[in-house]
C-alpha cells in the first residue's frame, strides 16, 4: 500500500518533494490483505470532511469517507479499478459541500464533463533510446534549434470535426504531423498546453488537471505514443507549461477545500489579470506540486523541454513592475530550474518573459533564474513594428532593426513569431506588411530570412510557413487550401528551403551566443533600408554574407564589403521566380575584388532584389587568382 510518510510530509511542506505524483491521486493497488482496489489520496488542509464519490457509489460518499492525517486525506476502496470515474466531495470548514476533481489525476472525462478517471500511467513501452542517447551528448547552444509551435486542436480539423466540436486524436494526427515537420526541417515541435482544461477557447492556458493529458485528444498513453514517434523520427518535443496561474472553474484548484490551498490567500493578488487564480509560489506545498509536475512530464512523457508561460507575471506581483519583485516566485523559479536540470541537464527551459529582468538565462549559482533560453520579445516587437511601416517611413526607424544586436548576447534568446502575434486583430505575419499581394508575400519571405539569419534560436507558429493571410482561428484548421495557389505554394517552398539551409549551415547557429558569430557589414544604410552582415562559425572559412533590402527597389552591381578574397555563391535568394519573386538574382559565383568597402579589404558586386533577401556562401580561393580592382564607381 502507498503511504505518505513523515519524510514525505516534511519535503512536501518544505517545497522540495519531487515525486508527489506517486503519493497523491488514485492508484490501482492491493491492500495488505492482497485485495485489489483503488487507493485515493488528496490534500485538503481546511476541510472538515472528505469523501470519494463516483460512478461506483452512485455519487454518494456516505460509505467512502476518507481518513484525515493533518490535512492529508486517504482511503482504499476495494473492488474498483481503472476507468472508474470519481471526484472528491469536500465539506469545508464553513459547512459547505463542494465537488472537486483530483488535482493529481492522470486522466479526466472529456469536456463538458469534469470528473477524474482512475488510470494506470505505468507500462508504456518506449522505443526512443537512440534519441535519448543522442540528446545526452548534445550541446543545444551550438546546434540548430528551429521550433514549430502548434495548437494540436486546430492544426488539422475538418468541417465535420468542427461541427461536432471534436478533434483528431493524438494517434490520428501523429503520422501526418511528423511527416510535415520533417519535410519542413524543423528540429522541435512546441505543443500548446495539453494538460486538462475545461474551455477550448483558453487554448490550454487555464488548466484544472496538471497531471492529466487532455482527454479531448485521447488517452495519456496515446500522447506518449505521439512523443515516442517524434523521437524516433528525430524530432524534439517541447511542452507549453503554465506554473503561474490556473483555471477558477468550480471543480478545479481554486479554493480547493473552501479556502486558499493553491492560490494566494489575499484578494488583491489571488486573481490574475486574466481572471485566473495565481499560484502562491512562495508556499512549500505549491512548489512541491509544480516541481513534481514538471518532473512528471519528463519521466512519463519524455518531454524535451518546457516553454514556461507568463514569467513576467511571476517575477513581478501580478506582472506589474511598479508593485515590485515577487521574491517568493523568483525563488520558486530558481528551485524549479535547479530541480529539472538536476534530473536532466539537457532539458530545455524556455522563459516567455517580456520584461528586462536581468540574468533570466544565467545559472542560479550566479544569481540568475536558471532558464536555458528566453523569448526575445523586444526583438519581436521592434521587428514587427518595422515590417508594418510603409517603406517610405522605414529610413526613419532604422534602429528598429539594428537595436537588437545591442543586447543580443545579454541572454540566450529564442526569436519568436508565436501564436500571440497572429490573433486578436494583430493580423497574420504576411498581412502585417504593407503593399499589394505580391509585395506582402515578398516582405514575408524577407522577414523570415531576417529571423533565420540573426543570432538566436528560432520559433514560428503554425501557418506562418504557408503565408496564411487570416489570423489564427482556434476553432478551425490552418488554411491548407492556400497551398493550391501558386503564390502560397511558392512561399511555402521558400520556407522549406530556408529551414533546410539553416539546418545545414553551421554559420547560422554554431556561434549564436558568441560575439564572434556575427559582424555587421553595413549597419548605417538607412536611406535605402539595406542591412548586410556576416554570420560565422568555428571554422573561419565557413561564413555566410546576408543582404536584406526592405525597399521595393532592386539594385545592380551594388558593392558589399567582404573580409576575405574568394568566391561568394548565392545560396538562397527570396526573389527567385520559383518563390513567386521577380527573379533578380546572382547566377554565377561572385569573385571578390580588392578595394576597401564598408571597412572591409574586399568587395563583391551583387544584385539586390526588391523586398528581397540574399544569402551568399563563401569559398576561399588561392591568392594568385585574385581579381584586381577596376575603376571604382560610387553607388548610392
Amino acid at each position: 500500500m502507498i503511504e505518505f510518510t513523515s519524510g514525505d510530509r516534511y519535503l512536501f511542506n518544505e517545497g522540495t518533494h519531487k515525486q508527489l505524483y506517486k503519493k497523491f491521486g488514485s492508484f490501482v493497488v492491493r491492500d495488505n490483505e492482497e485485495v485489489l482496489g483503488t487507493y485515493f489520496c488528496v490534500y485538503a488542509p481546511h476541510a472538515s470532511k472528505v469523501c470519494v464519490v463516483g460512478d461506483f457509489n452512485h455519487w454518494n460518499g456516505t460509505h467512502h469517507e476518507m481518513r484525515r492525517d493533518d490535512g492529508i486525506w486517504s482511503l482504499f476502496i476495494p473492488g474498483i479499478g481503472e476507468g472508474s470515474i470519481y471526484k472528491y466531495e469536500i465539506v469545508t470548514a464553513f459547512g459547505q459541500t463542494i465537488l472537486k476533481a483530483d488535482p493529481y489525476a492522470f486522466y479526466a472525462e472529456q469536456r463538458p464533463n469534469t470528473a477524474s478517471i482512475v488510470y494506470d500511467i505505468e507500462g508504456f513501452e518506449w522505443t526512443d533510446a537512440e534519441w535519448a542517447k543522442k540528446r545526452q551528448f548534445s550541446n543545444i547552444f551550438e546546434e540548430p534549434l528551429n521550433i514549430y509551435e502548434l495548437h494540436l486542436g486546430s492544426w488539422r480539423r475538418n468541417k465535420e470535426l468542427v461541427e461536432s466540436e471534436t478533434f483528431h486524436s493524438y494517434t490520428e494526427i501523429m503520422d501526418e504531423l511528423i511527416e510535415y515537420v520533417l519535410e519542413h526541417s524543423y528540429t522541435h515541435i512546441e505543443l500548446m498546453p495539453l494538460y486538462e482544461h475545461p474551455f477550448d477557447g483558453s487554448w490550454g492556458y487555464q488548466a484544472t488537471g496538471y497531471y492529466a493529458a487532455s482527454s479531448r485528444y485521447g488517452e495519456p498513453k496515446d500522447l506518449m505514443m505521439l512523443i515516442n514517434r517524434c523521437h524516433e523520427a528525430g524530432i524534439g518535443v517541447i511542452m507549453d507549461w503554465v506554473p503561474g496561474h490556473f483555471c477558477r472553474d468550480a471543480h478545479g484548484l481554486f479554493k480547493f477545500d473552501g479556502e486558499a490551498v493553491y492560490e494566494y490567500p489575499y484578494e488583491d493578488i489571488a486573481v490574475s489579470e486574466w481572471g485566473t487564480g495565481n499560484f502562491d509560489l512562495g508556499k512549500g506545498t505549491v512548489r512541491s506540486f509544480l516541481i513534481s509536475n514538471a518532473l512528471f512530464w519528463m519521466k512519463y512523457y519524455h518531454v524535451d523541454g518546457f516553454r514556461v508561460d507568463a514569467v513576467a507575471n511571476m517575477i513581478y506581483w501580478d506582472g506589474n513592475k511598479s508593485r515590485g519583485v515577487n521574491h517568493g516566485a523568483v525563488e520558486f523559479i530558481q528551485k524549479l530550474n535547479e530541480a529539472v536540470f538536476l534530473e536532466d541537464d539537457k532539458i530545455l527551459m524556455i522563459a516567455e518573459d517580456s520584461t528586462s529582468y536581468p540574468l533570466v538565462t544565467a545559472p542560479v549559482s550566479v544569481g540568475g533564474l536558471g532558464f536555458s533560453y528566453k523569448w526575445n520579445m523586444g526583438w519581436m516587437n521592434d521587428t514587427l513594428d518595422y515590417i508594418e511601416l510603409d517603406n517610405i517611413y522605414r529610413p526613419y526607424h532604422h534602429n528598429y532593426i539594428t537595436f537588437a544586436m545591442a543586447y543580443a548576447y545579454s541572454e540566450n534568446f529564442v526569436l519568436p513569431f508565436s501564436h500571440d502575434e497572429v490573433v486578436h486583430g494583430k493580423k497574420s505575419l504576411v498581412d502585417k506588411a504593407p503593399g499589394d499581394y505580391w509585395q506582402k508575400l515578398a516582405q514575408f519571405r524577407l522577414l523570415c530570412t531576417y529571423q533565420m539569419t540573426l543570432p538566436g534560436k528560432k520559433l514560428n507558429f503554425m501557418a506562418n510557413e504557408i503565408a496564411q493571410f487570416h489570423e489564427w482561428k482556434d476553432k478551425e484548421q490552418v488554411d491548407w487550401h492556400l497551398l493550391k495557389y501558386p503564390a502560397h505554394d511558392a512561399s511555402n517552398r521558400y520556407i522549406k528551403d530556408l529551414n533546410k539551409l539553416y539546418l545545414n549551415e553551421p554559420a547560422l547557429w554554431e556561434l549564436d551566443h558568441s560575439f564572434e558569430g556575427f559582424e555587421w557589414i553595413d549597419v548605417n544604410n538607412n536611406e535605402q533600408s539595406i542591412f548586410s552582415y556576416i554570420r560565422k562559425c568555428k571554422n573561419a572559412d565557413e561564413f555566410v554574407v546576408v543582404v536584406l533590402n526592405f525597399k521595393p527597389v532592386p539594385y545592380h552591381k551594388y558593392r558589399v564589403g567582404v573580409p576575405c578574397f574568394g568566391e561568394y555563391t548565392e545560396a538562397l535568394n527570396s526573389d527567385r521566380d520559383y518563390y513567386h519573386g521577380s527573379n533578380q538574382y546572382n547566377g554565377l559565383p561572385l569573385v571578390a575584388k580588392k578595394g576597401m568597402t564598408h571597412g572591409k579589404p574586399y568587395y563583391i558586386e551583387v544584385t539586390i532584389p526588391p523586398y528581397g533577401a540574399t544569402i551568399f556562401k563563401y569559398r576561399p580561393l588561392e591568392e594568385e587568382t585574385e581579381v584586381e580592382e577596376g575603376l571604382e564607381v560610387e553607388l548610392a
